[in-house]
C-alpha cells in the first residue's frame, strides 16, 4: 500500500481496552494512517463517518454490541470494511461475525505485523469499492442524461441490433437511428459498441 493511501485512509478503533487501543493508535499513526477511537459500538454508531474516505473498523469482539455495529453498519448502507479481535477465540462467535461480513477475525495478543497486514487489506478493499460506486454513480448519471428515444436506441444497439431494424422496430428512418445513436455515443462518452456493452451489462449489474 502507497503512503499516499495511507495518509488518506482512516481506522476506527472501536475498544475499551485502553493499553492496546493506545499503543495501537501510536503505530498506526507513526505508519501514516489516520486513527479515531471509540469506547463502545453505541458510541462509534452514534458519530457520523465520511464513507467516501477510505479505512476500517477495528473492534473488540468482546465489548458490547460488536453484532449491533454489523448489523447498524448494514442497514445504513456502509462499505466499511470491519476486522475483529478478541482474546477469546469463541467458535460460534467467529463464525457468527464472518458470516455477517467481518473482513477478518484476529486472536489477542496479535503481532503489529500481522494486524497492519489486515488492515492493509481492509482498508485497499474499501478503496477499490469507493472508486467502483464512484464509476457507477457516474455511469448512472450518463445513462440518466439519454432522452427516452436515445435509451430505447442504447438498449437495441446493446443487443446487436443493426441501424436498419433498430429504425424498422421504432417505426422511423435509418438516417435517424444513425443520429440518436451518435447522440448516445457522446452522452456515455464511448468510441465503441463493445464499450457500450460493457456499460450496459455494468448497469445492469449494479442495478441488482
Amino acid at each position: 500500500m502507497t503512503r499516499g493511501l495511507r495518509l488518506a485512509s482512516v481506522v476506527y478503533i472501536v475498544d475499551d481496552d485502553v493499553p492496546f487501543h493506545t499503543d495501537i493508535r501510536q503505530q498506526l499513526e507513526l505508519s501514516g494512517y489516520q486513527v479515531q477511537l471509540y469506547s463502545s459500538a453505541k458510541q462509534f454508531l452514534a458519530r457520523e463517518r465520511d464513507e467516501g474516505q477510505p479505512g476500517c473498523i477495528l473492534i473488540d469482539a468482546s465489548i458490547s454490541g460488536p453484532t449491533t455495529l454489523q448489523a447498524g453498519l448494514c442497514a445504513a448502507g456502509s462499505m466499511l470494511p470491519v476486522i475483529f479481535i478478541s482474546a477469546d477465540q469463541d467458535t460460534k462467535t467467529v463464525v457468527q461475525t464472518i458470516k455477517a461480513g467481518a473482513e477478518d477475525f484476529l486472536a489477542k495478543p496479535v503481532t503489529y505485523d500481522v494486524l497492519v497486514a489486515a488492515i492493509e487489506r481492509a482498508v485497499a478493499r474499501h478503496h477499490a469499492s469507493i472508486k467502483h460506486q464512484s464509476e457507477m454513480n457516474l455511469l448512472r448519471a450518463r445513462i440518466a442524461m439519454l432522452t427516452p428515444r436515445e435509451r430505447q436506441v442504447f438498449d437495441l444497439v446493446v443487443r446487436g441490433k443493426t441501424n436498419k431494424s433498430i429504425g424498422l422496430e421504432l417505426g422511423v428512418t435509418e438516417r435517424t437511428i444513425k443520429a440518436h445513436r451518435q447522440r448516445v455515443v457522446e452522452k456515455l462518452d464511448a468510441r465503441t459498441v463493445a464499450e457500450l456493452v460493457v456499460m450496459a451489462e455494468r448497469s445492469d449489474r449494479s442495478a441488482l
